[in-house]
C-alpha cells in the first residue's frame, strides 16, 4: 500500500511539474511571437495555441492599425480568409453523413448548369474535385478580384476557362471550385452556404464571434489590411470576397479559433457530441492529391518536406517524422494559418495584418518545436533571409522589366483612337477615356488605372489602389491601323465598334 502512495504522490509531481514546464514554455513563445512580430514588421498578430483539449496561449500582439494606438486582443476580428476551405469540407462531409450526398457523385447531379470547358470534364467532375484543386482549370480569380459579379455568374463563365492540364493529372489552386461547393451544399441542404455554416459549426461550437462573410460584422474591434507602398507600410483597404464565401470570406477572432482548433484536433468532437461520424472526419485528413514543388510555400526550400499532399481542405507535409496538417489563408494586406500535430493533439491559429508576412509560418514550426518535438532553430531568423531574397528578386525583375524599355517611341495612334470600350464574353468589359496624356481604365466598374505611354502601343500605370502596383496594357492593331483589342494584366479583350 506504501508503494501505490508513493507512485501516486509522484505522479502528481510529475503532472504539476508538466504543467509548470507547459506554462514556461508558453511564455518563452510569448516573448518570442513578440520579437518575431517586430523583426517582420508585422503591425498586428494573434495567436492561439492548444494541446491535449486545451489552450495553453491565447493573445493579441501589436496594433489593429498601424499608428492608431488600438491594441490586437483575443477578440479582435481578422480574416481566416482559405482557412475557411476546411470549414467548408466539414460542412460538406455533414451532408455525407446524413446520406444526402457521396463524396463521389457527380457535381452535374446537383448543378447541372455547372459547366466546364470540356463537357467531359464537366460529365466527370465529382463532389469530391470540388476540394482537390485538381480539375485541370487553372486559377481563375479574376472572376472575383477584377469584377463585381454574382456568385453564379462566376460559375457560368467557368465554361469558358480553358483547361490548363487533364482532369486529375496536377494540382493547380483553385478558389472557385469551392465557391461550387458552397452551391451544392445549398441545393442538397437547402440553406444557403453561409447560414448552414452558422447553424451547423458556429453555433454548436459557441463561436460567438465568428461571421461567415464580413457584410455581418457589426463590430468596431476589427483590424485593418496593410501592405507596403513605397517602402512604407499602410493601412488599405478590404478586399471585396462575399461573393467567394466558401473559397475564404469568414471572419473570426483568436477566441473562437481556438474553439475550431480543439474540435478538429478532437475527432470533431465538442461538448454537445461531434461535427462529424469518425470516418468522415478521417476522409479530411487522408492525401488525396499530391502538391508538386511550384505549388507549395517557399518555406518548404527550408523546411525540405519528402513528401507534400493535399487532402479536403488541407495541405499536408511531413516534419520531424510526423504528418502535418495545415492551410494558409490570404487575402490583400490579411494572413492566416492553421496546423496540426494531430499526433501530439497540438494546433497553433496565426492570424495577421501584414499582407504575406510570412512570420506565420515561423511561428508554426516553432510552436511545433517547443511543444511537441524539441529543438532550438529560430525559424523566424531562418525565413527572413529566404523573403526578403525573394522581395529583392522582384524588385530586380521590376527593373529589369524598365531597363528593357523602349524610348523615344511615340504610339501609333492619337490617344482618343485608344479610347472606347472592349469586351469579353469572360473577361468582362473594360473602358478607356482619355485625361490629357493619359488613358484611364475601368476594368468592370471595379478597378481603375490611370496610364502613361510606355512604348510603342503599351501603356503602363498605377491603379487607384495603390497597393496593386502598376498596370500594363498592350493595344494590338489590325491590318488597318485601327485597335483590334488590347491585353490588359493578361486579359485579352476585343475593342467594340
Amino acid at each position: 500500500m506504501k508503494k501505490i502512495y508513493i507512485a501516486a504522490a509522484l505522479a502528481l509531481v510529475s503532472v504539476a511539474s508538466f504543467a509548470q514546464s507547459l506554462e514556461q514554455k508558453a511564455k518563452e513563445f510569448d516573448a518570442y511571437i513578440e520579437k518575431a512580430r517586430n523583426d517582420w514588421h508585422a503591425p498586428g498578430l494573434a495567436v492561439a495555441v492548444v494541446k491535449d483539449g486545451k489552450v495553453i496561449l491565447k493573445k493579441g500582439y501589436g496594433e489593429r492599425e498601424l499608428g492608431k494606438g488600438e491594441k490586437v486582443d483575443s477578440e479582435t476580428l481578422f480574416a481566416c480568409a482559405s482557412t475557411t476551405k476546411a470549414m467548408t469540407a466539414v460542412c460538406m462531409g455533414m451532408l455525407v453523413d446524413e446520406g444526402k450526398i457521396k463524396w463521389e457523385d457527380p457535381v452535374i447531379n446537383y448543378l447541372p448548369e455547372y459547366q466546364l470547358y470540356d463537357p467531359a470534364v464537366t460529365r466527370e467532375l465529382k463532389i469530391r474535385d470540388l476540394f482537390t484543386h485538381n480539375s485541370g482549370v487553372g486559377n481563375t480569380d479574376f472572376l472575383w478580384a477584377m469584377m463585381d459579379i454574382p456568385t453564379k455568374e462566376m460559375l457560368n463563365r467557368m465554361r469558358l476557362v480553358k483547361p490548363t492540364y487533364s482532369l486529375r493529372a496536377s494540382f493547380i489552386y483553385q478558389n472557385l471550385f469551392y465557391v461550387a461547393a458552397g452551391q451544392v451544399i445549398e441545393k442538397v441542404s437547402g440553406k444557403p452556404w453561409e447560414v448552414f455554416i452558422q447553424e451547423r459549426i458556429f453555433t454548436p461550437l459557441g463561436m460567438t464571434r465568428t461571421a461567415p462573410k464580413m457584410k455581418y460584422i457589426k463590430d468596431q474591434n476589427l483590424t485593418k489590411p496593410h501592405d507596403e507602398v513605397e517602402k512604407k507600410i499602410k493601412a488599405i483597404g478590404y478586399t471585396k470576397d462575399d461573393e467567394v464565401g466558401p473559397a475564404g470570406s469568414v471572419w473570426s477572432s483568436i477566441d473562437d479559433m481556438s474553439k475550431w482548433m480543439i474540435c478538429m484536433l478532437d475527432s470533431s468532437k465538442y461538448a454537445g457530441g461531434r461535427l462529424l461520424k469518425a470516418a468522415t472526419w478521417a476522409e479530411m485528413f487522408k492525401p488525396a492529391v499530391l502538391v508538386p514543388a511550384n505549388e507549395f510555400y517557399p518555406t518548404m526550400k527550408i523546411i525540405k518536406p519528402n513528401w507534400t499532399t493535399y487532402g479536403l481542405g488541407w495541405f499536408q507535409h511531413d516534419y520531424k517524422g510526423k504528418k502535418i496538417n495545415y492551410h494558409t489563408g490570404s487575402l490583400a494586406g490579411l494572413t492566416a494559418i492553421h496546423a496540426q500535430l494531430p499526433d501530439q493533439k497540438l494546433g497553433i491559429y496565426v492570424f495577421g495584418n501584414l499582407d504575406h508576412a510570412e512570420v506565420r509560418h515561423a511561428l508554426v514550426y516553432k510552436a511545433f518545436d517547443v511543444f511537441a518535438l524539441g529543438g532550438t532553430t529560430d525559424w523566424s531568423k531562418e525565413f527572413l533571409p529566404l523573403y526578403a531574397d525573394i522581395k529583392a528578386k522582384n524588385e530586380k525583375d521590376t527593373k529589369d522589366f524598365e531597363a528593357k524599355r523602349v524610348l523615344n517611341t511615340t504610339p501609333s495612334l492619337a490617344l482618343a483612337d485608344y479610347a472606347g470600350k472592349y469586351s469579353d464574353p469572360l473577361y468582362g468589359e473594360l473602358e478607356i477615356t482619355v485625361s490629357g496624356n493619359s488613358l484611364l481604365v475601368n476594368i468592370n466598374h471595379f478597378e481603375k488605372a490611370t496610364l502613361q505611354h510606355w512604348h510603342y502601343n503599351t501603356f503602363r500605370g498605377p491603379y487607384e489602389k495603390d497597393w496593386y502596383g502598376k498596370a500594363i496594357a498592350n493595344f494590338i492593331l489590325d491590318t488597318s491601323g485601327k485597335v483590334q483589342k488590347v491585353e490588359f494584366e493578361g486579359m485579352e479583350l476585343k475593342k467594340m465598334q
